[in-house]
């Protein structure tokens, strides 16, 4: 039973709307201002579950969370994606030419660069949170300043916004993983889609070895994404997505899998969110 879950960022967040939609509202939430911290939640057993951003649509994956989750064993019990509409937001009766800075988290600064083209007069400063600048522009009463947050952010906070909907692309999507220390509790049944981590022989064909496996045992890629491994140089280790239909092609795959790769980690169980 999960009773209190970890995000990144404050209420208003993308994180924070996330948790509002895949649990229950009494659900308890830990605000956190770092994914490292939120991870460190649920270790320490302050949070039963963790939601992180695991990729987006513009931006691509996000690196650094993968490491997490491999590093500290965690397991994935669950996914969602979430429709990010970003939105440029100050106090009220200001206009885009008396912004002089935008503060938001890189991630939202990389996915809105095309808009901030159109207008050069404006710094871009990286930060923690989206949500959070959202706040301090609040409780600071900061003029000719702005945040690139959620509409939630701005209707939390009583901030205007200036421009709607500023990312590059209009359908931007990020995908957010559900952490546990546990693994999934989902029965075998329902289960249809896995995270699996796994490490190769530096050779020629052996990845290529390693999908024709998966093919053969009908298991649809759905993502792949390698990592170096910090410790042996320009090796790398490789963490992959599949979805199937039965359990057991992908209990056969599995078990193959097992003999051929080196290092083989089951990172979660779960059901695709997509199906």
């Amino acid at each position: 039973m999960i009773k209190s879950v970890a995000i990144q960022g404050i209420k208003g967040s993308f994180h924070h709307i996330v948790c509002q939609q895949y649990f229950d509202d009494d659900v308890i939430i830990d605000e956190c201002l770092s994914f490292d911290t939120a991870v460190n939640s649920l270790l320490t057993g302050k949070s039963d579950a963790v939601i992180m951003a695991i990729e987006n649509s513009i931006a691509g994956s996000i690196i650094p969370n993968y490491a997490l989750i491999d590093t500290h064993n965690l397991h994935v019990i669950g996914e969602h994606y979430l429709d990010i509409q970003h939105h440029l937001m100050a106090l009220p009766n200001q206009s885009i030419e008396e912004i002089h800075e935008v503060y938001s988290h890189p991630m939202a600064l990389l996915q809105c660069k095309e808009f901030f083209k159109t207008h050069p007069h404006i710094k871009l400063i990286e930060d923690k949170d989206t949500a959070e600048v959202a706040e301090r522009i609040k409780t600071k009463g900061l003029k000719n300043v702005a945040a690139i947050a959620s509409r939630l952010a701005a209707e939390l906070f009583e901030l205007q916004i200036l421009a709607e909907s500023i990312q590059t692309i209009s359908h931007n999507e990020t995908r957010f993983v559900i952490v546990k220390k546990q693994n999934s509790e989902i029965p075998k049944e329902e289960i249809n889609k896995a995270s699996l981590k796994f490490e190769l022989d530096h050779k020629r064909g052996s990845l290529a070895t390693v999908l024709n496996v998966m093919s053969d045992c009908k298991l649809n890629l759905t993502k792949i994404q390698s990592l170096p491994k910090i410790e042996t140089p320009w090796k790398y280790a490789f963490f992959v997505d599949v979805t199937f239909e039965a359990y057991a092609d992908y209990d056969k795959a599995k078990s193959i899998l097992k003999i051929m790769s080196q290092d083989l980690k089951i990172l979660g169980e779960y059901k695709n969110a997509k199906l």
